[in-house]
């Protein structure tokens, strides 16, 4: 089992590997933002681009068909030589664009660079504003006052949709949309009049209004794409988790399958050497080979004999404490006596209390029936309680041996005592294995801290329940309960019937 020094160990350790890895996460952070042309994280960068590109490609036949349909119908007052010129130029600069998208959706994702993509894809948008920006052009061979309104509609219909399908790279939006809007509002305010001058100032507004959108709209993929990147990060580390978390728990079932073999192979190994050591010191302290020529040596042998046995309870109780957690504790269940096995145990630990003045006091419900359990695990449960309570209680002090039954139609051992009591916040490492509280410490007789914690995992194996009361001054009292399902009922007596013709003829 671990020691406390060992755990302390393996927390610091680690709370040390969470500090590394906080640190190295917050540098590649750092690191990502200093690389990234867009001022969040490099690996950001390449998602907007691959929605850009993809939203090119998405939109190149939409886009296609607007510039077809607005050529048509600016041929209504422009020549359909100069509108067909101008809708080759756009659709065949939209073609460069799409054809640079189709080529990054090819490229190696991890020879991906940012400046260069961008670069790229700024210089085919400004391409494609110019071929928009030829719009202006039109007023030069047709008549400017019936041609201003559709001129007008036309470039806000190219920076509305162009803005949509650009909005996740801000510099590829402004390069697709500026050059139309500033030719044909120069051309608008160029041609004087009022109606020319609203429709200019209109759409530079419309310009300024189209780029806030998509700027709004690159934020909000920009978020979305920050959510995504956590949650994958915390599936990731969830998943790490998940992978120390098993390999901890393999390391933890071989330390116990290596720990259940050291018991079972230490057990004889310590057992064989004891029983000798405990044989013969009762030899030597009852001197049943002849008186001892010195008083001293009959005490060490009483020492000897005390000690030889405490270390053989010790060991019972590690060995019993290591099956149980090991789940090889098996029950031999059979019909006992509750009150039979109490009886038995008051009597062995009566001689221990008188020896310290206390008084056993034992009380017993009646008629109580018998319970289906383990003998010896019951009786190991009650000479737990009684020893602990006359270990812990002063001299010239009173137990109490309580069995009845419970509230619910099981029943109870109940053992309680007048001794010092346990603070309440020691209550819970008392019942801890290996636990022992400030008095137990003090006491020359300590124990190994495993009576309680073994008295509940029988409790629990029996579908019972265990619980300590305690108060400072005021003694403590713990009550071992038992099911209502193993209590042995007797069965109600079985009544024949019979029919009434039966009846008279007995009768007659």
């Amino acid at each position: 089992m671990a020691s406390q020094p060992a755990v302390i160990d393996d927390v610091r350790s680690q709370m040390g590997r969470d500090g590394k890895r906080a640190a190295q996460k917050t540098v590649l952070d750092a690191r990502q933002r200093l690389t990234s042309s867009s001022g969040t994280r490099a690996d950001f960068d390449f998602e907007l681009m691959h929605d850009y590109a993809q939203s090119r490609i998405n939109a190149a036949l939409p886009m296609a068909a607007i510039v077809v349909i607005l050529s048509v119908v600016s041929s209504l007052w422009v020549p359909v030589v100069f509108t067909s010129l101008w809708a080759g130029l756009v659709i065949l600069s939209l073609l460069i664009v799409i054809l640079m998208a189709r080529r990054f959706k090819t490229s190696d994702p991890s020879k991906f660079n940012a400046s260069q993509w961008t670069t790229t894809f700024i210089a085919g948008e400004l391409v494609y504003g110019l071929a928009w920006s030829m719009l202006a052009l039109f007023t030069l061979v047709a008549q400017p006052e019936t041609l201003t309104p559709v001129m007008f509609a036309m470039v806000l219909v190219s920076v509305a949709a162009n803005s949509v399908a650009t909005h996740t790279l801000p510099p590829a939006t402004l390069m697709s949309t500026l050059p139309v809007t500033l030719t044909v509002s120069a051309n608008l305010i160029a041609l004087g009049g009022t109606l020319n001058y609203t429709l200019g100032a209109v759409a530079i507004c419309g310009e300024i209004f189209f780029v806030y959108l998509a700027r709004q709209l690159h934020g909000t993929e920009l978020e979305t794409i920050s959510h995504q990147a956590e949650k994958d990060a915390l599936i990731g580390e969830l998943e790490e988790a998940r992978q120390m978390s098993d390999e901890a728990r393999r390391h933890a079932e071989q330390a116990n399958i290596a720990k259940s073999q050291f018991l079972a192979t230490m057990s004889h190994e310590l057992r064989t050497p004891l029983n000798a050591i405990i044989g013969f010191s009762e030899v030597l302290k009852s001197e049943l080979l002849g008186p001892h020529q010195v008083p001293q040596y009959k005490e060490y042998a009483g020492d000897i004999h005390g000690s030889g046995q405490h270390l053989l309870n010790l060991i019972n109780e590690l060995l019993d404490l290591s099956r149980i957690e090991a789940g090889k504790y098996e029950l031999n269940e059979e019909v006992v006596s509750l009150v039979d096995i109490a009886e038995d145990c008051r009597r062995m630990m009566e001689l221990r209390a008188k020896s310290k003045g206390i008084e056993l006091v034992y009380n017993v419900g009646n008629n109580l029936p018998k319970l289906w359990g383990d003998e010896r695990a019951i009786r190991q449960v009650v000479l737990n309680l009684l020893s602990n309570a006359i270990k812990f209680t002063p001299q010239h002090g009173k137990v109490t041996l309580v069995v009845t039954r419970s509230g619910d139609g099981g029943q109870f051992i109940s053992v309680k005592d007048n001794g010092p009591g346990i603070p309440e916040d020691e209550i819970e490492t008392v019942l801890s294995s290996f636990g022992q509280g400030s008095l137990a410490q003090k006491t020359a007789e300590q124990g190994a801290g495993l009576g309680l914690p073994i008295v509940q995992k029988i409790m629990e194996l029996h579908q019972g329940r265990f619980d300590l009361f305690s108060k400072l001054r005021f003694g403590t009292e713990v009550i071992a309960t038992f099911p209502r399902a193993r209590v042995m009922d007797a069965l109600a007596p079985v009544v024949e019937k019979r029919n009434k013709l039966e009846i008279f003829s007995e009768a007659g």
